[in-house]
């Protein structure tokens, strides 16, 4: 299929990106496109720049504070809770 392409395809390929994104957006696109593909190379190299810090099994996580209440909790305006 690829080999059938043509130069004037090629430029018709252009002539649409350009209409579709604008030219002054083109290097914006570009510049997404090159650092989306970097990472996803370093990724699949696995070379990523700082390891992710993975959490201690053993140490427990922090207590959450008990949920308080509708007596205990204060009014609020616009609260439709009648006591």
């Amino acid at each position: 299929m690829l080999q059938n392409l043509s130069g004037m395809h090629l430029a018709v390929i252009v002539f649409m990106v350009v209409l579709l994104f604008g030219a002054p957006k083109l290097p914006v696109l570009a510049k997404s496109l090159g650092r989306s593909l970097r990472i996803l190379k370093q990724e699949a190299a696995g070379e990523t720049a700082a390891p992710e810090r993975i959490a201690d099994p053993a140490v427990p996580f922090a207590a959450q504070p008990a949920a308080r209440d509708a007596a205990e909790r204060p009014a609020v305006a616009g609260d439709t809770d009648l006591r």
